[in-house]
C-alpha cells in the first residue's frame, strides 16, 4: 500500500540544535563548567552530531576531544561541523556502539540521553538502567574531572495516555529526586542539577516534527507517501501534547568525580 512506502525524511539536524530539550543558556551554563577548570581531554558519549562537544572545544582551546556516536548520519555531521570551525586537528569523532569506548577516559566527559549504552537494548523497551550507566561513567571520569550527565526521568506521575507512545510502562523512567540518590552511590558529587523546562520542551518537539513538515513542504500533495509523513506528524504531535507533555522531564546533572 501507499502509505506503507519508506519515507526518506529530512535529517533531525536541519530543525534541531541538539537531540534534546535543551536551551542556548542552558547549553552554555554547561560548557562553562566542564570547561573550568580547562580540561585536557573531553569525551562525549552518544555524541550525536556533536554540538555540545564542539562547543566545549571552542570554549577551551587546550582540550582535545572525542565523541562516539553509533549513527553514521550523526558522527558525518559532526565531522562536517567540526571541519566547518576548524577544529579537525583536535577532534576524533568514532562511530561505534558507545560501551566499546570505555576505555579511554577523561577528565570532562558529556553522556545525555544515552545512558542506554549500558543497558537492555532499546526495542526491548525495559527500564534505563541509570545505575549500570553510572557505575561505568564513574570508571571514565579521571581523578578531579567532570561529568554532565542528562537523563530521561518522570517529572509528573505517568499516566497512560503518557507512557502509551513510549515503552508503555510506569517503570520506564526514575524520578529525578531517585535519580539523584542513585548518582551520589555512584560516587559523584553533585554540583548542580535541574529539570528541562516546558518552554525547551514545546521547542525541541516542534523541531523534531519539523522534519515531516519540511517533507511536506518538499513534495506534492498527492505524492503517494504524503498520507502516511502526515500521519506520523500528527501522531507525534499528540503524544506530546495529550500524552507526554509535562510528565516526561529532561533531568541535566553538573558532576565532579
Amino acid at each position: 500500500m501507499a502509505d506503507d512506502t519508506a519515507v526518506e525524511l529530512p535529517p533531525l539536524y536541519e530543525s534541531l540544535t541538539w537531540l534534546t530539550p535543551l536551551s542556548e543558556e542552558r547549553a552554555a551554563h554547561l560548557v562553562a563548567f566542564l570547561s573550568d577548570p580547562a580540561p585536557a581531554r573531553v569525551l562525549d558519549m552518544g555524541c550525536g552530531w556533536g554540538e555540545l562537544l564542539l562547543r566545549v572545544l571552542m570554549s577551551a582551546p587546550q582540550a582535545r576531544g572525542r565523541g562516539v556516536d553509533s549513527a553514521s548520519a550523526s558522527i558525518d555531521r559532526a565531522g562536517q561541523q567540526a571541519s566547518a570551525r576548524g577544529l579537525l586537528n583536535r577532534v576524533t569523532f568514532d562511530l561505534m556502539p558507545g560501551a566499546e569506548a570505555q576505555y579511554r577516559p577523561a577528565d570532562a566527559l558529556i553522556c545525555i540521553g544515552a545512558s542506554q549504552i549500558w543497558g537492555p537494548p532499546v526495542e526491548d523497551a525495559q527500564p534505563l538502567d541509570y545505575a549500570a550507566a553510572l557505575r561505568s561513567l564513574r570508571a571514565l571520569v579521571l581523578p578531579g574531572g567532570r561529568l554532565v550527565y542528562g537523563e530521561a526521568v518522570w517529572s509528573a506521575v505517568p499516566h497512560p495516555a503518557a507512557t502509551a507512545p513510549l515503552a508503555g510502562r510506569d517503570d520506564e523512567y526514575l524520578t529525578a529526586d531517585a535519580l539523584h540518590e542513585l548518582i551520589r552511590a555512584a560516587g559523584f558529587e553533585v554540583v548542580d542539577e535541574d529539570l528541562a523546562g516546558i518552554q525547551e520542551w514545546d521547542d525541541f518537539e516542534s523541531g523534531y516534527r519539523g522534519r515531516f513538515t519540511r517533507w511536506l513542504e518538499a513534495h506534492d500533495a498527492h505524492h503517494p507517501a504524503a498520507g502516511q509523513v502526515r500521519r506520523q506528524y500528527e501522531e507525534q504531535r499528540a503524544a506530546y501534547e495529550e500524552g507526554y507533555r509535562g510528565v516526561l522531564g529532561m533531568a541535566y546533572f553538573c558532576l565532579a568525580g
